[in-house]
């Protein structure tokens, strides 16, 4: 967690394909706006493609969120996101990786609020907590590792800013334009990062949800001005529609490319697609 670039399969994943969606009676006007209204549970499949291992099952992510309010205040969006490693993966490393993220963010504006996560193998446990101040603009980064004292770090940020789990659902919520490019600030590990985002022309692919056209997103990852992951490193492709529901990603990593495809899809407890 303390480096970003470093971090395992499942951490990247989680950052650049967190799903959200919302849930919930009494906010229809906000939900009304967003792509995900209906309220969206995905479940993705990881796989490893190298040579001859094609379709090696190395991986699951699963996301889901609900809408809530508090009491006096204006309602949010709790998020939670899964990654964990599964078969070939576990056994090339010998060790089993779990993400877990939960976050808070105002509902509209959206601005992420707070966000707890844990990140754990066989060899370390970590857990983070942020508390981010809009008003202020400054975060507090809590990060525990096992048998180790709290790290906290106090971080300005320039509003708006996110985390790994409203990163996307801010990227999902853009018209995302072929030849579009446009930044997001980001908060992660204590650390303050700069997504660029660039969209491209996708093409049509059979999915979970039928065939679809698409288009490809493409983001790089700064650390100030420092690039810590390069555009095309990751690949993600979103349904060119209002939904903008990302149904595949592809990364490249030493072992070979990753490929992460939308399993499926349930709408408040009612399944709708899967394969």
């Amino acid at each position: 967690m303390k480096n970003f670039p470093a971090k395992g399969i499942t951490r990247v994943a989680l950052v650049l394909l967190a799903l959200v969606s919302v849930q919930g009676a009494g906010f229809a006007q906000q939900a009304a706006e967003l792509p995900f209204a209906r309220g969206e549970q995905l479940l993705y499949k990881a796989e490893l493609n190298r040579g001859l291992l094609r379709g090696i099952d190395i991986g699951e992510l699963r996301f889901s969120a609900t809408m809530a309010t508090i009491q006096g205040q204006e309602p949010v969006v709790s998020l939670v996101g899964d990654a964990i490693t599964k078969g070939l993966l576990i056994r090339l490393t010998g060790s089993h990786y779990h993400v877990h993220v939960e976050s808070v963010a105002d509902a509209k504006p959206f601005a992420v609020l707070r966000t707890k996560s844990l990140y754990e193998d066989k060899r370390t446990t970590i857990n983070s907590e942020a508390t981010f101040d809009q008003s202020t603009g400054k975060v507090v980064w809590t990060e525990i590792e096992r048998d180790q004292k709290p790290n906290a770090t106090t971080l300005p940020f320039s509003p708006p800013v996110h985390d790994v789990l409203t990163l996307i659902y801010f990227v999902r919520t853009q018209k995302l334009k072929p030849g579009q490019t446009f930044e997001v600030a980001m908060v992660d590990a204590g650390r303050n990062y700069r997504c660029v985002v660039n969209v491209a022309a996708g093409k049509k692919m059979g999915t979970a949800v039928g065939r679809v056209s698409t288009v490809r997103v493409e983001p790089a990852i700064f650390d100030g001005d420092r690039l810590v992951r390069p555009r095309g490193t990751l690949t993600l492709w979103f349904t060119d529609d209002q939904r903008h529901l990302p149904v595949k990603a592809q990364i490249r990593v030493p072992i070979g490319n990753v490929d992460i495809n939308l399993k499926r899809v349930t709408y408040q407890s009612a399944a709708i697609a899967q394969n």
